[in-house]
């Protein structure tokens, strides 16, 4: 079953609704008038998992995360991201996820 991630004008999921294998999100967003992007409900952190084990075959590994409401698409990425956590996280390519920088006595 495919997914599609409704976004916003600034590329915010508001929404993510299952549909059939054979719809296009081009399809849907012409037939809405709304913008669609495709998820894949396997994709967790750039990986694609089956029966929660790393998939054999990583090319099915399908824009970064499964979206979620909140998320944003990143287009130059073609990747869901989650919401940034702070303003100091770092956004890691390989894993599309934010990381945020340890507080030590040093940087405080």
């Amino acid at each position: 079953m495919a997914h599609f991630a409704k976004l916003d004008e600034d590329n915010v999921v508001v929404g993510v609704y299952p549909g059939s294998d054979d719809q296009d999100e081009q399809e849907l967003t012409a037939r809405t008038g709304d913008t669609y992007k495709q998820t894949s409900y396997n994709t967790k952190k750039g990986v694609h998992y089956t029966d929660s084990e790393p998939s054999a075959d990583q090319s099915k590994a399908f824009r970064g995360n499964f979206a979620g409401v909140g998320y944003t698409y990143d287009e130059t990425l073609d990747a869901f991201l989650p919401p940034k956590p702070s303003e100091d996280a770092i956004l890691d390519e390989t894993t599309y996820i934010w990381i945020v920088p340890e507080v030590t006595d040093e940087t405080v």
